[in-house]
């Protein structure tokens, strides 16, 4: 199947409809059963320059290729902010709601970076929009299937986010050692699923995906 490049041209269409920013917002981490869920968003204005060649969503890319993008990505977008919601928080309200949680992180993020949160788009990758109920006043969402595929700035927002995460997870792997994660970056692998049963959980692992 022949990779498809991310374009610009549903940004073009809603800064034409009037949208000051628009925003590409992806989540990675959402199956994992250690460490956060992130969402990391991408704000590009109508003058942003042409896509980074090679961006592509981050699970079309190796680790090392999203890695030499995400320097690309993170100065291509004109704003860029992750949000987490971690592993007790997971367990605590649900993952939808933690999604919810970590976007509303990233998007005060953007708004403390000067984005005009209100006089923005947020293209939301998927079918389901768990931005909303998490937002007091919420800015326009549309959501999107493939659009990490297709959207630049949601691509960008992919690599963003899944670097930022990935980092993260192999930082915790020096801290609670046993688990993998340094290569399974939190997801259930057999080898991860072992380390549990011999090691239990550790503070980082999402204590009601464990049963």
């Amino acid at each position: 199947m022949a990779v498809v490049d991310p374009t610009l041209d549903l940004e073009r269409e809603l800064h034409a409809s009037g949208a000051t920013w628009v925003i590409g917002c992806d989540e990675v981490g959402r199956g994992a059963i250690a460490g956060p869920v992130a969402v990391g968003l991408g704000a590009v204005l109508v003058d942003c320059a042409d896509v980074p060649v090679g961006l592509r969503d981050s699970k079309l890319l190796s680790e090392k290729r999203r890695e030499a993008l995400y320097p690309e990505a993170t100065s291509w977008v004109q704003a860029h902010a992750v949000g987490l919601a971690e592993a007790h928080e997971v367990d605590s309200i649900g993952i939808i709601a933690a999604l919810g949680l970590a976007g509303r992180r990233a998007l005060t993020a953007l708004h403390e970076a000067g984005v005009g949160i209100m006089s923005s788009v947020v293209v939301l990758d998927g079918n389901h929009d768990y931005l909303t109920p998490a937002l007091a006043t919420a800015p326009r969402i549309t959501t999107r299937v493939k659009a990490d595929r297709d959207c630049a700035s949601v691509a960008a927002a992919s690599v963003i986010a899944k670097v930022h995460r990935d980092r993260m997870m192999i930082e915790a792997d020096a801290v609670h050692p046993g688990y993998g994660w340094a290569g399974n970056k939190g997801y259930g692998s057999t080898a991860h699923y072992a380390a549990l049963g011999e090691l239990g959980p550790s503070p980082l692992h999402r204590l009601t995906w464990l049963h």
